[in-house]
């Protein structure tokens, strides 16, 4: 009787991991109690067969528990949990050989600090040195980042 005590806490402990894993990541509840389930199982098996029921009943938990949670993973139900695009979009770098301190152009939108700007015929990402600009006002950059230019205005 014990021997199946045993066995339905190591299900449950794999079946609440695989909940937490799958259903909700993070450090909750179902992790939690599935490692203590796991513990519980191990402890148990120790207290009731001895030392060598207790190794055979961890080493089965750390051989079966990662892999069968592998294997869940590999699965077609796990590979539809898995998050497997790619990001390949790139953020628009400034060109310093175009672009330069001191240069002038004008807000195309209103830079609320940021915003949009047409310097040189081209049209990045800008912010404000100080405050808000508005829309159509004369800039003159000030200085020239990866991403986008720091401006201000000319009075």
């Amino acid at each position: 009787m014990t021997i199946l005590i045993i066995l339905f806490l190591i299900f449950l402990g794999i079946i609440l991991l695989l909940l937490e894993f799958a259903v909700v990541p993070g450090i909750t509840i179902a992790g939690i109690g599935g490692v203590l389930l796991l513990g519980a199982s191990i402890y148990l098996a120790f207290d009731t067969y001895g030392i060598l029921a207790g190794l055979l009943t961890t080493a089965f938990v750390l051989i079966a528990s990662p892999l069968l949670v592998l294997r869940f993973f590999k699965s077609r139900t796990g590979k539809k949990m898995v998050l497997e695009s790619e990001i390949t979009g790139k953020v628009d770098e400034i060109d310093t050989n175009i672009i330069h301190p001191g240069d002038e152009g004008i807000t195309v939108g209103r830079l609320a600090p940021t915003g949009k700007v047409r310097i040189n015929n081209q049209t990045m990402e800008a912010k404000a040195m100080t405050g808000f600009i508005d829309q159509q006002v004369s800039i003159r950059v000030v200085e020239v980042l990866k991403t986008q230019v720091i401006v201000e205005p000319i009075n």
